[in-house]
C-alpha cells in the first residue's frame, strides 16, 4: 500500500520540488518562469478538450483573451483582488466557450478546427474596435493589483508573482486530476474513442462535449486572468492564432490525454524556445520544428511516453544479450 501512495503522489512532489529548485536556481528568470506557469494552465485547458474530449481546437486563445480582459477590465473598474479576477477570468472564458460551443460542437474535423480560429479572430477584432474600452491595438494597461489575499504584495522581481501562479496552476492541475478520473471524465474518454458507441448506450454526447469544452475555456481564462494580473498589461496577441498553435504543439510534445504530458511539453517547448530565440533570433524555429518531428516520429504518445520506451528497450537488449 506504501508503495501505491507513493508511486501516485510521486510526480506531485516531484513538481513541487522542481518548482522550488527553479525559484532558487533562476532568481532572476523569475517573469520567464512565471510565463510558463501561466502556459501550463492554458495547456492543461487544451488537454482537457482535445486529450480526453477529442475535440479538436485552434481557438483556444479565444477563451484565455476573453479571460484576460475581462480580469483587466474587472481590477480597473470594479475591484482589484487576485482571486476575484481570476473568478471573473474563469467565468467570462467559460460564457464565451458555452456561446461558442453551441454551435462548435455540432461539427468536427477541419470544419471545428477553423469556425475555433475564426472564433478567436472575431473576439479580437471586436478588442480592437472597443478602443475605448479595451485599449485597441495599445492594449489594456492600468491594472493595479492588490495583495493576494490581502498578505503578498506583488513586487518588481516576480517572488508573489511566481508563487501565485504556482498555487494556481498545481489547484488545477488537482481539480483536473479528480474530473478525468470521475464518472464524467470516463464518459470523455469514451466519447474521444467512439462517439458512436458511446450514444448507443444512450451517452448525451452532444452536451458532454459542449460541457468539457466549456470547462475547458474556464481553464483557459483562469490562465488569462493570471496573464493580467502579473503582467498588468493585456494586448490583441492574447486571442492570436500563435498562441492556440503554441499549445498545440507543447500538448503533442507531451503527450495528450496525459496531465503530466501537458506540464512536460509546456516546460520542454518553452525552455527550448527561450534558449534557441536568444542564441539565434532568425533560425530558431528551425530548433522547434526538429523536435516536434523527432517526437512525432519516435514518439507518437509524446515525451511522457519515453521512460516506459527506454524501459522496454533496455528489456529487449537484456533478451538479445542472454
Amino acid at each position: 500500500m506504501l508503495r501505491r501512495y507513493g508511486s501516485q503522489y510521486a510526480p506531485a512532489v516531484l513538481m513541487i520540488a522542481v518548482a522550488v529548485a527553479a525559484f532558487f536556481a533562476f532568481p532572476f528568470n523569475l517573469a520567464f518562469l512565471t510565463r510558463i506557469l501561466i502556459m501550463i494552465v492554458l495547456v492543461l485547458s487544451l488537454d482537457l478538450v482535445l486529450g480526453y474530449a477529442g475535440i479538436a481546437t485552434l481557438g483556444q486563445a479565444a477563451m484565455y483573451g476573453a479571460g484576460a480582459y475581462a480580469a483587466g477590465l474587472f481590477a480597473i473598474h470594479v475591484w482589484a483582488d487576485p482571486v476575484a479576477g481570476l473568478l471573473i477570468g474563469a467565468l467570462a472564458g467559460a460564457a464565451l466557450a458555452a456561446l461558442a460551443g453551441l454551435a462548435l460542437m455540432r461539427t468536427h474535423g477541419l470544419t471545428l478546427i477553423m469556425l475555433t480560429i475564426a472564433v478567436a479572430q472575431i473576439c479580437s477584432e471586436i478588442a480592437n474596435r472597443a478602443r475605448d474600452i479595451t485599449g485597441g491595438a495599445d492594449g489594456l494597461r492600468g491594472i493595479r493589483m492588490q495583495p493576494v489575499l490581502g498578505i503578498w504584495e506583488f513586487d518588481f522581481i516576480g517572488r508573489t508573482g511566481y508563487w501565485y501562479a504556482f498555487a494556481v496552476a498545481a489547484v488545477m492541475m488537482i481539480l483536473l486530476a479528480v474530473l478525468v478520473r470521475s464518472p464524467f471524465g470516463l464518459s470523455l474518454r469514451g466519447i474521444h474513442q467512439s462517439p458512436e458507441r458511446m450514444l448507443a448506450i444512450g451517452a448525451p454526447v452532444y452536451w458532454r462535449r459542449h460541457a468539457a469544452y466549456t470547462l475547458g475555456g474556464g481553464i483557459a481564462g483562469i490562465a488569462g486572468a493570471l496573464t493580467a494580473q502579473i503582467t498588468q498589461l493585456v494586448s490583441l496577441e492574447t486571442f492570436s492564432f500563435a498562441l492556440s498553435a503554441e499549445a498545440m504543439i507543447m500538448l503533442i510534445l507531451g503527450g495528450t490525454g496525459r496531465l503530466y504530458g501537458a506540464v512536460i511539453g509546456t516546460v520542454i517547448f518553452m525552455w527550448v524556445h527561450h534558449t534557441a530565440a536568444a542564441n539565434d533570433p532568425f533560425n530558431w524555429l528551425f530548433v522547434i520544428g526538429a523536435m516536434v518531428l523527432a517526437v512525432v516520429f519516435f514518439l507518437p504518445a509524446g515525451l511522457i511516453s519515453l521512460p516506459p520506451a527506454l524501459k522496454r528497450l533496455a528489456k529487449g537488449g537484456r533478451h538479445a544479450g542472454s
